[in-house]
């Protein structure tokens, strides 16, 4: 799941008020140093815990429909996003206009890539998903070249687009006549990573200075989300008869922690190292992702893959490696967040 970030401050850490005397400054304390490593432990999960999702999706689908999966999925992670939202005494937005646009970005952040990749993986593997999503940052960069003004097409951006979408021909071998491609699984995947970027701009345009938390817009976001579902999903599929347990305890999961409790870990890292550190979690999903289709679920794999999903990472790489300039994010504009399946 991908949801707007809003701006915080970084965290920082407090330390004893200096004295007089000439002692030595006393180490900081354990709290200190625990909470400097832990942001590396919590990236370190978020990664495995996003990257594990495209498996889970594939164990979901596999007991319940598409739609049911995606519904699933919101309502565990909107669960765990409601009740932090409690312990923290956030409210959510009141403003009419505001329901209004989170309804939209609800739609193109959640319930669509959502269900496209549910609906995909009914017929690629988890692996080529996972790699899908790795072009987000390509689709962001090429709709930024076009949509936002500030964004000025440069040499580096150009090769990276470029390089990037060399990587995907690669994945989906383009020089075999794409004859072992499932062209509509494909295209939906590849549709659901180009919602995010269109998502963040969205956002971008009608949310930012909304004076609401990142949590707060984000929880509410979920729940339209959820809500969107809960319409669309009796018109589609019918009531399970049986509920197998794998299925459902990836489902449950796949919302718990692959939309909730990720969303406040990422949070997290946020806040503490900033979001050009955190967004790097994006080049270890496709990597990860792999590797669990195929030592779980004995997927198999060619060298295309691999290679292609290196090629890809590098565009995209190289298409954030020039900082932006400052004027690009007005004050209080929602930080763009990592794409997640």
């Amino acid at each position: 799941m991908s949801t707007s970030a809003a701006p915080s401050a970084p965290a920082t850490a407090t330390s004893a008020p200096a004295t007089a005397t000439s002692a030595p400054t006393p180490p900081p304390p354990a709290t200190a140093r625990r909470r400097a490593l832990d942001w590396r432990i919590r990236f370190a999960a978020l990664s495995l815990i996003w990257g594990f999702s495209f498996l889970l999706i594939k164990v979901g689908t596999q007991g319940y429909a598409p739609f049911q999966v995606t519904l699933g999925r919101l309502f565990f992670g909107t669960a765990v996003v409601a009740a932090f939202l409690v312990a923290k005494r956030e409210r959510l937005p009141r403003s009419p206009r505001v329901w209004a646009h989170l309804a939209v970005a609800a739609l193109l952040l959640n319930a669509l890539p959502f269900s496209l990749f549910a609906y995909a993986e009914l017929t690629i593997p988890s692996t080529l998903a996972g790699i899908c999503n790795a072009t987000s940052p390509l689709w962001g960069m090429l709709l930024a070249l076009v949509a936002l003004s500030e964004d000025r097409p440069t040499r580096r951006r150009v090769a990276g687009l470029a390089l990037g979408f060399v990587g995907v021909l690669t994945v989906l071998g383009a020089w075999q006549g794409f004859s072992d491609l499932e062209p509509r699984g494909t295209a939906m995947a590849l549709l659901a990573s180009l919602s995010y970027p269109i998502g963040w701009i969205y956002v971008r345009r009608t949310l930012a200075g909304s004076g609401h938390s990142n949590l707060s817009l984000s929880g509410a976001q979920l729940l339209v989300a959820t809500v969107e579902l809960a319409v669309v999903t009796p018109l589609f599929t019918s009531m399970p008869t049986h509920f197998p347990m794998g299925p459902l305890f990836a489902v449950v999961a796949l919302g718990a922690l692959g939309t909730g409790i990720a969303l406040l870990t990422q949070y997290g890292i946020v806040d503490e190292v900033g979001p050009t550190t955190a967004q790097m979690v994006t080049y270890f999903i496709p990597v990860i992702a792999t590797a669990a289709g195929v030592a779980v679920l004995g997927e198999s794999l060619t060298w295309t893959t691999p290679v292609g999903a290196a090629v890809v990472l590098a565009g995209a790489a190289l298409t954030q490696s020039t900082p932006r300039p400052h004027a690009l994010r007005r004050p209080g504009s929602p930080r763009r967040p990592t794409s997640q399946p």
